[in-house]
């Protein structure tokens, strides 16, 4: 059985990549106190590979998650193929998910949530550094 000590951070890549870098950026950060293994660092994926391989590459990741972050934009709500998989897997591992709002609004924001977590997710927060952090701390 693997260790789970990461954290999976599920998002529109074509949209939402800017929020990913900028989490990433924060941990990277000597002066913010922000820290969290990303389960993105276990495996190399290729646009270019089949939806198979990408797959098994994700699941790889979620297999080492210990809590699942899905930054929820514009797009997220109705991004099946990869995004909602995700999500499914995460459920299917008991994996705890927070949700966090791209646009800045508090709690539930029934526009762009995924049905699929609705129900699941303890914490609705905004993308701010400090509400991820306590979300994450108090799951930890």
């Amino acid at each position: 059985m693997s260790y789970k000590n990461k954290t999976y951070i599920a998002f529109d890549a074509d949209t939402d990549m800017k929020y990913y870098r900028l989490m990433t950026a924060w941990k990277e950060n000597e002066n913010i106190d922000l820290n969290f293994h990303n389960a993105h660092e276990l495996n190399n994926l290729r646009s270019t590979s089949s939806e198979e391989t990408i797959k098994g590459k994700l699941r790889e990741r979620l297999n080492n998650t210990k809590i699942m972050i899905v930054l929820m934009g514009e797009k997220t709500k109705v991004l099946y193929k990869f995004v909602r998989w995700e999500m499914e897997v995460a459920i299917n591992m008991d994996i705890p998910i927070i949700g966090v709002n791209l646009n800045g609004k508090k709690g539930l924001d029934n526009e762009r949530c995924p049905a699929i977590i609705k129900d699941v997710t303890k914490y609705f927060i905004p993308f701010k550094l400090e509400d991820i952090k306590n979300a994450m701390d108090k799951i930890d």
